[in-house]
């Protein structure tokens, strides 16, 4: 069995060499194939100089070269790092210099627009590009190679040491103090994570699995992993029509989607007159309105749907299977296989039946901590009660926030957050990474972003701002000079008194936001 996370390529290549391993726009790359890529990609990345534990940033939408970076950066014993390709240059220049990142993988047309920004990156050593090279110039202090000629003049060199318990890839999720925070995932992490995800979705090498989430995010890896975990093929589509999906899945005979809320919401208002070889979809990132599951259902009444909870500090946590959707179909379901979900008090009692507590995630899939954040990661990773009494060393769980409560037969049922993280198609995002990019703007003197509902969204930003001779055209253009779509406020009040503050000195977004309620 596998140990390590690119391992589930090599097996299948070893044992069924011409199974289909990825599919993009149309052309297939077996498992024997894409194992030889790694490899050649392995080579290359230690010829570069990537040391053990290092880190390779991957700036691409999905396609070939996104996997194979990756996975060869996994392969040759350092650490990967995949950066959402809908941030803007200033988001990518921060998560290169916050986790030290030594090699960039992108595209020409991305490396254009990050040039004014790698300076920032003082680890950056080198920049692989994909395209043609004619007329670039590398930063000063970075070389810049493209990535066909590094995959031709790669020379096998052996990979550093690796063992399961070391890093394997860092994902940047929003947090609630604002800067993006990067989660440490651990070989183990991914492997469990893949196999237990795989079992209880019954996959097998038979199934292609769509790919439409960005792979930067724990749920869109997933879909990876564990098609590698089986021997499937996993189908890379950048969508830009809605209509892009449905084609997809009958031209590519897919068998299973990951999808978030918001876009559950809109392909369940389609046909899908051609789904016919669909086993299953899966739903995480929010809960899918009854309305939605029940559009789904009826168009797909031959497809298992499958109602999932997780969090990036342990990729997976619960799932309802397909035969409770009739009868818990609030539920977030029970723990997914090698883990344990408690739901315990503020000092660390459990809950009973029915009483509200804090979701606690034990087990493999419990990664290693925030990079560089000793602080938060004190915050969210901390010892469970020892049930035993007699274990020497502590055994640390995420602590994940989240208020849930347990029915009489274990099934969980999510209440909410107890911070003020703001979830919008199927991103969390953080008040104050939005703040920070509207303070910087110049244009205002105060200003307070929060959530507010929205139907088919979870929730959409809006934003409260203070300044001289300010207006909410101006701001709104700032926003999405600075900030990638999904972060651009929805809604813009502008106001010339100062805003509310709680009992705390802070400004009250809370009250902010049942004000901007009761004038909808």
């Amino acid at each position: 069995m596998p140990q390590l996370i690119h391992e589930f390529i090599f097996q299948s290549a070893r044992q069924m060499p011409e199974r289909q391993a990825l599919s993009y726009q149309g052309v297939g790359l077996n498992y024997g194939a894409l194992a030889q890529m790694v490899t050649v990609a392995a080579h290359a990345w230690l010829h570069h100089g990537l040391g053990r534990g290092e880190r390779l940033a991957v700036y691409l939408e999905k396609r070939e070269e996104n996997v194979v970076a990756m996975f060869g950066a996994a392969a040759a014993g350092a650490v990967f790092v995949p950066v959402n390709p809908v941030l803007k240059a200033e988001q990518v220049a921060y998560i290169l210099a916050d986790c030290n990142v030594r090699i960039l993988v992108t595209s020409r047309e991305r490396f254009s627009q990050l040039c004014d920004v790698l300076g920032a990156c003082p680890d950056l050593q080198t920049v692989i590009v994909i395209g043609s090279m004619e007329g670039l110039q590398p930063p000063p202090g970075v070389r810049l190679h493209s990535w066909r000629e590094s995959m031709l003049s790669a020379q096998a060199r052996p990979p550093h040491p690796c063992i399961d318990c070391d890093m394997a890839a860092i994902l940047y999720t929003s947090g609630s103090t604002g800067k993006p925070k990067g989660v440490i995932l651990s070989h183990r992490n991914l492997v469990a994570g893949a196999l237990s995800v795989s079992s209880y979705l019954n996959n097998t090498a038979e199934d292609r699995i769509l790919c439409v989430l960005p792979l930067s995010f724990d749920y869109g890896l997933s879909q990876l992993t564990t098609a590698f975990a089986v021997g499937a093929c996993a189908v890379l589509l950048n969508h830009l029509l809605l209509r892009d999906v449905i084609d997809a899945i009958d031209r590519d005979r897919i068998t299973g989607l990951a999808g978030v809320p918001p876009l559950w919401i809109q392909l369940s208002e389609l046909s899908w007159h051609h789904a016919r070889r669909m086993r299953y979809i899966t739903n995480s990132g929010g809960v899918m309105p009854q309305h939605t599951i029940k559009a789904l259902r009826k168009a797909l009444p031959h497809v298992q749907m499958y109602l999932m909870y997780g969090l990036t500090e342990a990729f997976r946590s619960t799932y309802l299977a397909p035969e409770q959707l009739d009868l818990r179909p609030d539920s977030i379901g029970k723990a997914i296989p090698n883990a344990e979900i408690l739901v315990l008090r503020g000092d660390g009692s459990p809950c009973g039946p029915n009483e509200p507590g804090e979701l606690v995630h034990r087990g493999a899939l419990v990664s290693m901590g925030y990079w560089n954040d000793a602080a938060r990661t004190a915050e969210r990773f901390r010892p469970v009660p020892d049930r035993s009494g007699g274990r020497p060393i502590p055994e640390l769980a995420v602590w994940s926030g989240d208020t849930v409560w347990a029915d009489e037969e274990g099934y969980l049922y999510f209440i909410g957050r107890g911070d003020d993280m703001i979830k919008t198609s199927g991103y969390r995002v953080s008040p104050a990474e939005v703040e920070e990019v509207v303070y910087a703007t110049g244009l205002v003197s105060e200003a307070a972003a929060f959530g507010v509902a929205h139907p088919m969204l979870g929730q959409v930003i809006a934003l409260v701002a203070v300044g001289d001779e300010l207006n909410s055209p101006a701001l709104l253009a700032a926003c999405k000079r600075s900030l990638p779509a999904y972060m651009v406020p929805a809604r813009i009040d502008v106001r010339g008194q100062p805003l509310p503050r709680n009992p705390n000195g802070k400004i009250d977004r809370r009250l902010l936001a049942q004000e901007l309620e009761a004038r909808s």
